[in-house]
C-alpha cells in the first residue's frame, strides 16, 4: 500500500519557500517534490483557498505564502490537504457477521481512533515557524548555498 506524502510534501515545498520571498513556479516545486507540475497545482490551489499561499499569473509569477507561520500549524495544512488518512492500516471487513472479526476490529478500532486522535492534536501543536527555526538552525551559514532549484538535483 503506497503511503499519501501530500503533507510531507507540503511542508517541505513550503519551508522552502518561507526561506525565499521570490515567487516560486509550480514546476520548481515539483521538482521538490518529487511529482508532476499540475499536481502540485492542485494541492497549492487547497492551500490558496484557505489563505495559506497566494498565486501570481504570468512573467515572474508563481506561489507565495500568504499566512503568518506563528499561527498556522501542521493540522491547519493538514485540513487544507482534504484530511487524507492518517493511518495506513484498518480493520478486515470480510466477514462482518463473525464474532472474532468483530471483536478483534473493535479492539483495533478502539486503539486506531485514540492513535489518530494524538497525532492530530500534536499537529495543532506544531507550527511553521517552528519548523522553519528548526530548518534554519540546520542550514545556518548554507543559506546562500542553498536554493529551492538547486537543492533538489541531485
Amino acid at each position: 500500500m503506497r503511503r499519501d506524502s501530500r503533507l510531507s510534501g507540503v511542508l517541505h515545498v513550503l519551508l522552502h519557500m518561507a526561506e525565499d520571498e521570490t515567487p516560486k513556479t509550480s514546476e520548481a516545486l515539483a521538482r521538490a517534490m518529487c511529482t508532476n507540475a499540475v499536481v502540485v497545482r492542485r494541492i497549492m490551489a487547497g492551500l490558496r483557498e484557505q489563505g495559506l499561499v497566494s498565486s501570481e499569473k504570468g512573467h515572474g509569477g508563481g506561489w507565495r505564502i500568504a499566512c503568518d507561520l506563528s499561527k498556522v500549524t501542521l493540522r491547519d495544512i493538514y485540513e487544507a490537504l482534504g484530511q487524507p488518512e492518517v493511518l495506513a492500516m484498518g480493520n478486515r471487513t470480510d466477514m462482518p457477521g463473525c464474532l472474532v472479526e468483530q471483536a478483534v476490529n473493535a479492539a483495533l478500532g478502539k486503539a486506531f481512533d485514540e492513535a489518530e486522535e494524538l497525532l492530530l492534536r500534536r499537529f495543532g501543536e506544531v507550527t511553521l515557524a517552528m519548523l522553519s527555526a528548526d530548518f534554519s538552525a540546520r542550514f545556518k551559514g548554507q543559506r546562500d548555498k542553498f536554493k529551492l532549484e538547486k537543492a533538489h538535483d541531485d
